[in-house]
């Protein structure tokens, strides 16, 4: 069951458009957090926060994506 859901055509995008939405959502709120401000971005490593996000994305992504297509195959 798993290689026919990882497989299924359109999964990956799902996971990456998810991906990209949490990292933007999840970001933005961060920054909201921190009051909107610019030195937000540049007072940790950018490329570590940003990396990691999109790590956590990915994670999250495949899950409620293998979830949505899992259920989609068992009707």
């Amino acid at each position: 069951m798993f290689k026919e859901v990882i497989n299924h055509k359109g999964f990956w995008k799902s996971v990456v458009s998810l991906a990209i939405a949490f990292a933007l959502v999840f970001t933005l709120i961060k920054w909201g957090i921190d009051g909107f401000d610019m030195f937000f971005f540049s007072k940790n490593d950018p490329l570590k926060f940003f990396g990691g996000v999109l790590l956590a994305g990915l994670v999250y992504g495949f899950f409620v994506s293998f979830g949505k297509f899992r259920n989609k195959l068992k009707k």
